[in-house]
């Protein structure tokens, strides 16, 4: 599954998201692929994306948790880069 947190960390005024999966990283990078994002924009185990993509990526699928969510699904899959 495909999981987005809130659009609160703030960069280049902007407020960002992250977007991880909770099963692969293959799966992750084929959504992203789909919301127009490039590898080379992935982050160790997540992709940074802004506010108004992150309500796109709601749309096509992702499911909106918390960020302390999103953080224990990445650990609990094994996906969490150190």
């Amino acid at each position: 599954m495909i999981l987005v947190d809130q659009a609160i960390w703030p960069h280049r005024g902007k407020r960002w998201a992250h977007l991880i999966s909770d099963s692969s990283y293959e799966e992750l990078h084929q959504f992203a692929e789909n919301l127009g994002l490039t590898r080379n924009m992935f982050q160790n185990d997540h992709y940074d994306i802004h506010r108004e993509l992150r309500e796109r990526a709601i749309a096509l699928g992702a499911e909106p948790v918390d960020f302390r969510v999103l953080a224990r699904a990445l650990r609990r899959a094994g996906l969490r880069a150190r």
